[in-house]
């Protein structure tokens, strides 16, 4: 019989049947985990109880559910919420009752929708211009030139709908499946499903908007992990200054003692990891810590648009003063998902209203700025993905957090308000069906219309596409299952090719 002493502790001895008892637990759950795997058993239940190399290596790459069409995402997240009849949505309707009172339309019109209800106008036609563009003839805002050139990549949904006409809310709601914070957001979901492709850079990554103008409402709870474990997070890259806090190591710490004090951290974390009921958290501590080890080597280089050439560089519109901000963002995405990042969400727009797309007063001069901004950068991102043959694999995702109604809202220069009962959102490559536009809203652009799509109907499409079933993506906590799609979801197959 062996007894283990005070000594043998304070050594770090391990005794003989402890180490029995470890690795043959140990040996058991791999092999068990492995058989799972093999057989396409390895579901929900197995990774909520943490099996196999997820309870080792909380980032480990993961097999979907069934084949997948995409394997990252990046978001363009049009933050403020973007007018859908001044965009993509173009409605000839509108254009006839300009100047009418909208109840000629909907006699049955209160203003429960918008925000500002006392400031309602009349019905009003977007003051830009529309034309078909592409072989599928989409009629596009002129406040597009360079997007409307890449129509044809591009599937539309036009009835989307929402549930909340505040902006933290309906971003918590676009975000996470559910109009309060607290929970998981879609990128954390999708990592947690997936793991990362990339050892040395976070599996999802979130850029803000980098002209100064604050991030969005509900701060970084739009892209929390809420109650899964921490690693799962989005790492929030800044707009100024050094992207992430301690990236670049200390002139007085050298890689050998950086790497021996994450050693002893390791061996610490890891004596306790059998001992604890929250070994899966303990587990996805360490990885953090190794991460961001890992990351100072690999994330400068990431960053570092520059080394581009020069007509990469023009086709993002970096130079350009309108856009430079946004098309060094794009262009750091592109790199980024090319290194394996899985997810990437990038902002346009801040805090406050006419510092985002929330175009309250002068919808014209607002929409005009923000396209102007955004417009030439995603194209660019669409067209070089294409041309390093990624579109294919990488599902490009348009949108924000709801529309906006047809009426004017009153004031010195015409402004639109919140509409949640109607969005625009387009999806491009990653095995989606490009020229094509699916549902519509009504003649002037006020409600979903025809085949109403619910944030969970496009998130459990999202997921499909990346070879993820909605109602299989689980985790337990306080004694419930929950998922992104909550207790609804249906895959729109009409926008997949």
């Amino acid at each position: 019989m062996t007894l283990t002493t005070e000594s043998d502790r304070s050594a770090g001895l391990l005794p003989r049947r402890d180490l029995l008892c470890r690795a043959g637990a140990g040996f058991g759950v791999l092999g068990l985990a492995g058989l799972l795997q093999s057989e396409g058993l390895l579901g929900r239940e197995a990774r909520a109880a943490g099996l196999g190399r997820r309870a080792l290596t909380p980032l480990a790459a993961q097999q979907g559910h069934f084949p997948a069409r995409a394997r990252r995402v990046i978001w363009i997240f049009v933050n403020g919420g973007p007018s859908q009849v001044d965009t993509w949505d173009f409605k000839p309707g509108l254009v006839r009752r300009d100047g009418l009172s909208i109840k000629t339309f909907d006699p049955e019109f209160k203003n429960t929708t918008g925000f500002f209800r006392n400031s309602v106008g009349n019905l009003m036609a977007s003051p830009f211009d529309f034309a078909a563009r592409g072989e599928c003839g989409k009629p596009i805002s002129s406040i597009f030139p360079h997007l409307g050139s890449h129509v044809d990549k591009m599937a539309f949904v036009h009835s989307v709908y929402t549930e909340s006409n505040n902006h933290s809310p309906a971003l918590f709601m676009m975000n996470c499946g559910i109009p309060r914070m607290g929970l998981p957001c879609v990128g954390s979901w999708i990592t947690y499903g997936l793991g990362s492709s990339s050892q040395d850079l976070p599996a999802f990554v979130v850029m803000s908007d980098p002209k100064g103008r604050g991030l969005p409402k509900g701060h970084a709870a739009n892209w929390s992990a809420g109650f899964l474990p921490g690693v799962f997070q989005g790492t929030h890259l800044r707009p100024k200054g050094s992207p992430i806090n301690n990236l670049v190591r200390p002139k007085q710490m050298t890689d050998l003692a950086q790497r021996n004090q994450l050693n002893l951290l390791r061996r610490l974390n890891q004596a306790a990891v059998s001992d604890q009921p929250a070994a899966g958290e303990l587990a996805s501590r360490i990885e953090s810590f190794e991460l961001a080890y890992r990351m100072q080597s690999a994330a400068p280089e990431a960053l570092a648009i520059e080394r581009e050439p020069g007509h990469v560089q023009a086709l993002y519109g970096i130079g350009d003063k309108r856009c430079d901000h946004f098309a060094r963002q794009c262009l750091v995405a592109r790199r980024l998902v090319e290194r394996g990042v899985r997810f990437v969400q990038l902002y346009s727009g801040g805090n406050e209203n006419q510092r985002s797309w929330d175009g309250h007063a002068d919808i014209q001069g607002n929409h005009t700025q923000f396209a102007g901004e955004t417009d030439r950068p995603v194209a660019g991102l669409l067209a070089d993905l294409q041309q390093r043959g990624l579109l294919e694999e990488t599902l490009v995702v348009w949108c924000g957090e709801f529309g906006r109604l047809p009426v004017a809202q009153t004031g010195k220069k015409p402004g639109r308000d919140h509409n949640p009962h109607c969005l625009t959102a387009w999806m491009a490559g990653g095995g989606t069906r490009g020229g094509c536009s699916y549902g519509a809203s009504d003649d002037v652009g006020f409600k979903a219309a025809e085949n109403p799509v619910h944030i969970n109907d496009l998130h459990a499409t999202i997921l499909h596409l990346l070879g993820i079933d909605h109602e299989e993506l689980t985790y337990s906590y306080n004694g419930r299952d929950f998922r992104l799609t909550d207790i609804a979801g249906e895959v729109i197959h009409e926008v997949i090719a």
